[in-house]
């Protein structure tokens, strides 16, 4: 199993930015992939984006493309989400999650490990 903290959220203006930090402990080595999804009140979990540990491949949700950037840090196994350009519609908890396999990376189901979540408000 691996354990996931969330880090780095908050109350934020529009226009504003936001980096989120997720650092995994436990089985990370078998970690494939980490993945950041979020959630809003009375809305389904959606993916937000995905990175392969092999290659540093980045995966994102297409709207939210050009504004929020998913990187890892080589030495930690941490993953970060840098947010930019925040919008009202933007406030969710932020999920993240880790897989051991590459297979289905925008879906939350195949996910095995996930962290308790970070609140992200952005005020209008």
């Amino acid at each position: 199993q691996v354990q996931l903290v969330e880090s780095g959220g908050g109350l934020v203006q529009t226009g504003g930015s936001l980096r989120l930090s997720c650092a995994a402990s436990g089985r990370a080595f078998s970690t494939a992939v980490m993945g950041w999804f979020r959630q809003a009140p009375g809305k389904e979990r959606e993916f937000v984006a995905a990175l392969k540990w092999s290659d540093n491949s980045t995966y994102y949700t297409d709207s939210l493309k050009g504004r929020f950037t998913i990187s890892r840090d080589n030495v930690k196994t941490t993953v970060y989400l840098q947010m930019n350009s925040l919008k009202p519609e933007d406030t969710a908890v932020y999920y993240c999650a880790a897989k051991p396999t590459y297979r289905s990376n925008y879906i939350a189901g195949f996910y095995n490990d996930w962290g308790q979540g970070t609140q992200v408000t952005v005020s209008s």
